[in-house]
C-alpha cells in the first residue's frame, strides 16, 4: 500500500506544481491549460485513492516527500506522463482502478497537447 500512497501524493503534488507554473506563466494559452489541469487533477486523484481504499478495505499509507516543479510546464507534464505510465504497473490491476488512472493519463495528454501546440 505504500506505493499507492506515493502515487497519490505525487499526483497531488503535480497539481500544486501545475498551479505554481500557472502563476509563473507569461503565456496566456499555457496559463489557461495549466489552470484546467490543476483544477481537474485533484478530483481524478481522489477517485483513484478512494477506489483503491475501497478495493483493499484499508486506508492508504502516505509518505510526505515533495518535489519541486520542473523548469517548464511541458517538462513537468512529460515527466508526470512517464511517472504515471511506469508506476501504474505497481497499482491494483482491477479495471476500475486502471480506468480511473486512464482518466488522469488522458488529462496529462490533453494538457501536453495544449502546451505544445496551442501557443
Amino acid at each position: 500500500m505504500k506505493q499507492d500512497g506515493e502515487f497519490i501524493l505525487t499526483l497531488l503534488h503535480a497539481a500544486t506544481n501545475a498551479h505554481i507554473l500557472h502563476l509563473r506563466s507569461k503565456s496566456f494559452s499555457e496559463h489557461m491549460a495549466l489552470g484546467t489541469f490543476y483544477e481537474e487533477l485533484p478530483g481524478l486523484v481522489d477517485a483513484v485513492a478512494e477506489a483503491i481504499q475501497g478495493l483493499n478495505e484499508e486506508l492508504i499509507e502516505y509518505t510526505f516527500d515533495y518535489y519541486s516543479p520542473a523548469d517548464t510546464a511541458l517538462e513537468e507534464l512529460q515527466s508526470l506522463k512517464e511517472y504515471v505510465s511506469d508506476k501504474r504497473k505497481e497499482l491494483p490491476k482491477e479495471s476500475e482502478i486502471q480506468n480511473a488512472i486512464d482518466e488522469i493519463a488522458s488529462l496529462i495528454d490533453s494538457t501536453t497537447y495544449k502546451l505544445k501546440f496551442l501557443k
